[in-house]
C-alpha cells in the first residue's frame, strides 16, 4: 500500500495547472524509481496471470499510452502494481506538440480534456529510456511493456505509414508489444486512417514490416491497434475484419472522445481536444460490445476509457475486454485504484 495518502498528492498537484501538475509528476517518478522513495506511491502487484496474444500478463490491468511519453517512468509506473505499463506515443522525430494550454480538467465529471498533439522527445530518445529501466530484471514474473507509436504533424497523411514503419522498426527489439495509435484527435487527419481503404493500407503495410523484423530479431512481438470511441458500429465491423486479414493481434478499445454530450455547461467542456474519463466509460464499452459481437470470441481486446472505480473496470471485461488500461482515473484516484481494479477483475473472472 502507497505510505502516502493519494488525496494529500492530489490536493496538492490539482492547485497547479495540470499540465505542470503532469510534469511534476513525471519528474517525481523519474528521480524516485527504483529508490527507497518509491514506497511513497508503490503497491503490491495483485497476481492474476492470463495469456493474452500469446502474452502471459501478470495481472489484467494496465497503464495506458499518454501519461509516459518520453518513456521515463517505466520503473516508476511498474511499482504501482500494474500488469503492464504501455509508454508514448512516440514520433520518429521529436515535436513540440499543440501550444499550451493545451490540458483541461473537469473535476466534476472526473473527466479531463487534452490537446497534447504527441508532444515527445523523438524516437531515439525514448528507446534510450526504455533500455534504462530495469523491470525486466526482478525476480519473479515482470510486468509487461506496450510501446506506442504514431506519426510526425509535419508529415503529410498520405506518408503516414512511413513514420509508422520508422517507429515499428525502431520499438521492435525492446517491446512485448507494440501499439498503433491512430486515434489520437489531436493530430491533423489521422482518424482518417481509421477508414476502410487507408486502414488496410496501412495495416498492410505494417504486417509486412512485422514479419521482416521477426525474421531480422529471431521473435514475434505482437501489434495491437489503438481506435477511437466515435465510431458507428459499420465502422467498428469494417475495423475488424480489417484487424483479421491483416493479422493484427489485438485491439485497444478506446481513445478519448471527441463528444461533450456528457459534460455540456462544465467549465472547459468546449475546449478543443479529447475527453478523457468518466464520461467516456458508456462510449467505450459500447465499442468493446461490438468489436466482440464482430471479432468472435478470443480475440484480444484492451478496454481502456473511463475506468474510475473497480467496477467501471469489471464492466469493460463484463463488455468483452480480455485486459483494461487506466489513465485519467490514476490521476483522480491515485495509485489505489490499480490494486482496487486488479482484485475486483481476479474476484469476479478468476481463471479456473
Amino acid at each position: 500500500m502507497s505510505l502516502i495518502p493519494y488525496a494529500l498528492s492530489r490536493s496538492v498537484l490539482f492547485r497547479l495547472d495540470p499540465e505542470a501538475a503532469h510534469d511534476l509528476t513525471i519528474a517525481m517518478l523519474a528521480r524516485t524509481q527504483n529508490t527507497l522513495l518509491a514506497c511513497a506511491y508503490g503497491n503490491s502487484r495483485v497476481e492474476d496471470p492470463v495469456t493474452i496474444a500469446g502474452l502471459r500478463f501478470p495481472n489484467r490491468v494496465g497503464m495506458a499510452a499518454g501519461l509516459d511519453k518520453n518513456a521515463r517512468c517505466i520503473d516508476g509506473l511498474g511499482a504501482m502494481g500494474f500488469g503492464f505499463v504501455e509508454v508514448g506515443t512516440v514520433t520518429p522525430l521529436a515535436q513540440p506538440g499543440n501550444a499550451r494550454p493545451r490540458m483541461f480538467r473537469l473535476p466534476q465529471a472526473q473527466a479531463l480534456i487534452n490537446r497534447m498533439g504527441f508532444n515527445n522527445d523523438g524516437l531515439e530518445a525514448f528507446i534510450a529510456n526504455v533500455q534504462r529501466a530495469t523491470f525486466r530484471t526482478r525476480n519473479g514474473a515482470p510486468m509487461l511493456l506496450g510501446l506506442n507509436i504514431g506519426k510526425n504533424a509535419v508529415t503529410p497523411i498520405e506518408r503516414a505509414t512511413d513514420d509508422y514503419l520508422t517507429g515499428l522498426a525502431g520499438v521492435y527489439p525492446h517491446a512485448d508489444y507494440v501499439t498503433i495509435n491512430i486515434s489520437s484527435p489531436n493530430t491533423k487527419n489521422l482518424r482518417a486512417l481509421q477508414s476502410d481503404e487507408a486502414l488496410d493500407a496501412l495495416l498492410g503495410a505494417i504486417a509486412a514490416k512485422r514479419e521482416a523484423l521477426a525474421q531480422e530479431h529471431g521473435r514475434r512481438v505482437p501489434v495491437f491497434v489503438k481506435i477511437a470511441p466515435d465510431l458507428d458500429e459499420p465502422q467498428v465491423q469494417v475495423i475488424a475484419a480489417t484487424l483479421q486479414r491483416h493479422g493484427m493481434d489485438g485491439v485497444i478499445a478506446t481513445n478519448t472522445t471527441l463528444s461533450r454530450d456528457a459534460v455540456q455547461g462544465l467549465r472547459h467542456a468546449e475546449e478543443t481536444g479529447g475527453l478523457s474519463g468518466s464520461p467516456v466509460l458508456q462510449a467505450s464499452n459500447r465499442v468493446i460490445r461490438q468489436l466482440r459481437a464482430a471479432l468472435g470470441p478470443g480475440y484480444p481486446i484492451v478496454g481502456v476509457g473511463g475506468i474510475l472505480t473497480a467496477q467501471d473496470a469489471v464492466s469493460k471485461m463484463e463488455a468483452g475486454a480480455d485486459l483494461v488500461q487506466i489513465y485519467t482515473g490514476l490521476i483522480y484516484r491515485g495509485p489505489a485504484l490499480v490494486r482496487e481494479a486488479a482484485l475486483a477483475i481476479r474476484k469476479r473472472f478468476r481463471n479456473p
